[in-house]
């Protein structure tokens, strides 16, 4: 180089013009480089392996049509294992050794705050493609799962309607099922019932006995159900079990993003009502298409896709790789403001369009029914804000803002 760079002070530039145009096409043949990291064993798996399958099927599709700016994706996926110590040990090997342009990962809210402080600091964006509790404010992190004023503020206000007024919750007990089960108190407030008692429990736990004992007691009207992982299923088995399915019905801000409707017999979940930004079912010509082309991709092995997760990290690469194709570059600061700008995904569930001021999504929300290990479809609602972290984040007046927001949830 030092060479090339003497010749060309001497006015033969020209003639040296092809070499670099030859090594300019060479370096525009790279890979990008895609990182994910979802659980594909340990206690997750259950939401990991849909992640995994749809990232996959993303970057091949995104291949398939010329990958982005001339170059292909190479996709590196790590296995966490339901561990967090793997996770930051992956997000530091993802900026450092593979250099990747972004990161698709984390499921747990847990998980994200193991990972996003190392992104930060090595200033690699950040992706993160699940229904969670609000409040993320970080212009590296975009959050494209629905947060409980999109998703807990439709299924609360159903319950109330249609089954009684007294409420008692069981929620996974780290801050996604803390957090969420303020959201509930305050939306069945609003709408004039009371949460009886909340019940926390680690995510290991799978002896829900002691737990269905003081429901019983309590006789609500209704259960909300925030339990998180493979451990968890076993309530909806041992609340069965005891009868207590056709007794007191049950309601979730979780149910369905693993595959819980299809481990359970129709017996043990039939009738539990969720709200998501996504199912399988949603019947939509987009929807139709995509289902159509991922089972001819994925044959047997194409996982169902019940809940959000899944699909939000197919619509999150998307949106990542639309905001590439905007920036023209996979530069991080460039890519971030055409982001912000408004990146709009027409997808599978509908329309996604991120929130500029707090790097969150507008999107559609849809309440189902789980019906023989999958979901029936009751009502959908569209263009539902991320109200919640809009009133604590604004990216717009202070960019520089980093941190996770605890809404002040008025009770």
């Amino acid at each position: 180089m030092t060479v090339r760079r003497r010749t060309a002070l001497t006015g033969l530039g020209a003639t040296l013009a092809a070499p670099f145009i030859m090594r300019h096409a060479a370096l525009g043949a790279d890979p990008i480089v895609v990182v994910g990291i979802h659980d594909a064993s340990g206690g997750l798996d259950i939401y990991g392996k849909p992640m995994i399958a749809c990232l996959d099927f993303a970057v091949d599709e995104c291949n398939e049509a010329g990958g982005l700016l001339g170059r292909p994706i190479k996709l590196i996926n790590y296995d966490p294992q339901s561990n967090i110590q793997l996770y930051t040990q992956f997000a530091t090997e993802a900026a450092t050794r593979d250099r990747a342009a972004v990161v698709h990962g984390g499921i747990t809210s847990a998980s994200r705050e193991a990972i996003r402080p190392i992104l930060d600091r090595y200033r690699t964006l950040y992706f993160y493609n699940t229904q969670y509790e609000g409040g993320v404010c970080d212009r590296n992190c975009f959050c494209t799962g629905s947060t409980p004023a999109q998703n807990v503020n439709k299924v609360v206000p159903y319950v109330l309607k249609n089954w009684g007024k007294k409420i008692y919750v069981l929620a996974a007990d780290y801050n996604y099922g803390q957090i969420t089960s303020k959201w509930v108190v305050k939306y069945a407030r609003d709408g004039g019932g009371d949460v009886v008692a909340v019940d926390f429990f680690p995510l290991n736990v799978t002896d829900f006995g002691p737990a269905i004992q003081k429901i019983q007691a309590a006789k609500p009207d209704v259960i909300m159900s925030a339990l998180v992982g493979g451990a968890h299923i076993s309530f909806y088995r041992q609340w069965a079990a005891a009868g207590m399915k056709n007794r007191i019905p049950m309601a979730s801000t979780t149910f369905g993003v693993g595959d819980e409707s299809l481990v359970l017999s129709p017996e043990e979940g039939n009738g539990i009502v969720a709200a998501f930004s996504y199912f399988q079912e949603v019947d939509t010509p987009a929807n139709k298409a995509f289902l159509e082309k991922f089972h001819a991709k994925m044959g047997p092995n194409a996982p169902y896709l019940g809940g959000e997760l899944a699909m939000r990290t197919y619509v999150g690469f998307n949106l990542w790789a639309e905001g590439v194709r905007k920036a023209k570059t996979i530069e991080r600061m460039q890519v971030i403001e055409a982001l912000e700008s408004g990146i709009t995904n027409d997808g599978p569930p509908g329309k996604t369009v991120i929130d500029g001021q707090t790097n969150h999504c507008s999107l559609n929300v849809y309440l189902a029914v789980c019906q023989d290990h999958g979901f029936k479809v009751l009502q959908s609602f569209a263009d539902q804000p991320p109200s919640d972290t809009q009133s604590v984040c604004n990216l717009i007046k202070y960019p520089n803002t980093n941190k996770q927001f605890v809404i002040d949830v008025k009770l």
